[in-house]
């Protein structure tokens, strides 16, 4: 059994693992109760697990617990609060963006991360960056003005 101890959502937080490569996304759900995240493919395809690493965006359920030692992850619980939303949660509400819900995880961190890297993105940039991010329920459409929204470009 190993010992990892990493920061989530700004929190100290020290997990055992019997298994070193045990995917992040099991640890946050299982162990650390945070369910934002969902289990999607499990193959890093479709963005429902996207979580933030020292600030990028990387798909939780390919990461192993053991490259998170020492380092920093948000996930959608940490982005912001039902009081103060992260300016892209509070677009995604504004524009009601979200159908089933499922895939606003996923799309909600990587839109984060595209605009702390891309503060004013155009449409063509936002698209690419959520290219990877599957939604079944048709709501592209809606996440794009509130990327855009988010942006300031709306």
């Amino acid at each position: 059994m190993a010992t990892y101890s990493f920061s989530v959502n700004g929190v100290a937080r020290t997990v055992d693992s019997r298994e070193p490569d045990q995917p992040l996304l099991y640890v946050l759900r299982n162990a650390l109760d945070l369910t934002g995240v969902k289990f999607g493919c499990g193959l890093a395809q479709c963005g429902a697990c996207t979580v933030h690493i020292d600030g990028k965006a990387v798909r939780s359920c390919v990461t192993p617990i053991a490259a998170v030692a020492g380092r920093s992850v948000t996930t959608i619980e940490g982005l912001g609060t039902p009081e103060a939303p992260h300016p892209v949660q509070a677009a995604f509400i504004t524009e009601q963006a979200a159908q089933c819900g499922y895939c606003a995880n996923g799309m909600v961190m990587t839109s984060a991360a595209l605009l702390a890297a891309n503060p004013k993105p155009t449409l063509d940039e936002a698209k690419q960056a959520l290219a990877g991010n599957l939604c079944r329920c048709g709501t592209h459409h809606r996440i794009l003005r509130a990327v855009m929204r988010a942006a300031g470009r709306i």
